[in-house]
Parts: C-alpha cells; sequence; structure tokens
C-alpha cells in the first residue's frame, strides 16, 4: 500500500472488507490514530493535496521505522494471546441477574444473529475462495470459525437452561447484587440491568 491520506486509508480498509476487523468507521478516530503515528516517526508527510472539489488533504508515507514497527507488532498480535476485554463475557459474569427463563431468551436472539452471521462468513469465504490467496482470507477464516464456536456453545446452553440442568434462584440474584453494591458499583454503570423483581427501570441509563 503506497502514499495515501486520511479519507482513502479509509476507503482502501472498506474496498478490502477490512472494516469488519479494523474499526475505521469514525473518521475522527483514525485521524487521531494518524496523528500519533506521525508523532512517533512511523509516519511521514509526503505531500498535501489540494483540489476545488475537496478540502486540501495530507498524504502519508510509512517511514523505515514505521515498517520495523508494524512488524514487530504483528509479530507480537499473532504470537501472544490477550486479553481483549471483550462485552459479552462481561455480561455472562452478572447474568444470574437474569432468572433462567429470561437469559434462555435472550441467549436465543444471539443464537438466531450469530446463525446468521456464520452463514454470511461461509458465503463471503466460499465466492473468494477460487480468485484470492488463502493467505488474504485468514481473518475471514478465523472470524467463522470463532462465530460457529460461540454458537456450538451457545446452543449447547440453552439446551442445559430448557432442560433445568443449568439453574440458580433469587438468592444468587441477591448476592450478585449486595456484591455489586459493596463494591460501589452502581446500576447506572452497569446500563440498567434489570432486577428479576421488576422494580429497577430496565432502560439503560444512556437512554433514560
Amino acid at each position: 500500500m503506497g502514499p495515501l491520506h486520511p479519507y482513502g486509508i479509509q476507503r482502501l480498509m472498506k474496498q478490502w472488507g477490512k472494516d469488519r476487523v479494523v474499526n475505521v468507521g469514525n473518521r475522527a478516530n483514525l485521524y487521531k490514530t494518524i496523528k500519533r503515528l506521525h508523532e512517533a516517526g512511523l509516519i511521514a508527510v509526503r505531500h498535501t493535496e489540494r483540489d476545488q472539489q475537496y478540502p486540501e488533504r495530507t498524504v502519508y508515507e510509512v517511514t523505515e521505522d514505521g515498517r520495523n514497527k508494524a512488524r514487530e507488532w504483528l509479530v507480537a498480535m499473532l504470537s501472544t494471546p490477550r486479553n481483549e476485554f471483550c462485552e459479552f463475557p462481561a455480561a455472562l459474569s452478572f447474568a444470574m441477574l437474569l432468572g433462567p427463563e429470561e437469559m434462555a431468551a435472550v441467549l436465543q436472539q444471539r443464537a438466531d444473529q450469530l446463525t446468521d452471521q456464520v452463514a454470511a462468513h461461509q458465503r463471503d469465504l466460499e465466492v473468494h475462495a477460487g480468485s484470492l490467496p488463502r493467505v488474504t482470507l485468514l481473518d475471514d477464516e478465523y472470524q467463522a470459525a470463532v462465530a460457529s464456536a460461540e454458537l456450538t456453545w451457545l446452543r449447547n446452553v440453552l439446551d442445559d437452561l430448557r432442560s433445568g440442568h443449568l439453574t440458580w434462584g433469587d438468592d444468587l440474584a441477591r448476592a450478585a447484587e449486595s456484591s455489586l453494591v459493596e463494591a460501589g458499583v452502581t446500576r447506572e454503570e452497569l446500563g440498567g440491568v434489570p432486577r428479576r423483581d421488576g422494580i429497577t427501570d430496565p432502560t439503560p441509563a444512556a437512554d433514560r
């Protein structure tokens, strides 16, 4: 990839379909990232483009230090598993705040959406498998495998919830809420997680 301005970077990432694994949708965050890379000497200004149809655009290119650092980062990210603090496991840690029936209902919604995602991943892989080198599709393969594995796990949990092998009572929910209170965590910070007694407004704090 040669020298590009920020909009060109964003457009190219979307054309390659990499916006599914790299968040480039927010251009303000993209500009902040570019600013940090520039200040660190990992990219440099190549030139400035001026066109009557567009605002002035600064074109950047990767420096030698940038190439070395990119390789270093790539090796580290590929070789070392890292806890990325995903939202779903965090929500699962508070699952006892919902009743088993409600938990089954919301997990079924997730499973339905994951079913569609897995099918979409498989379609995309089948479309591109014959025309692109496999190495360019490894991120798509990984996403498909992770989604498929999660879907299998969800279906097993749903079976256990519906059969009664996985269940819990109000006492555990109350204990969990008491622990949150003792830790100083407010319901607003949890995004309005509803209480099982129906007292608390379940609307997320941001929407109230």
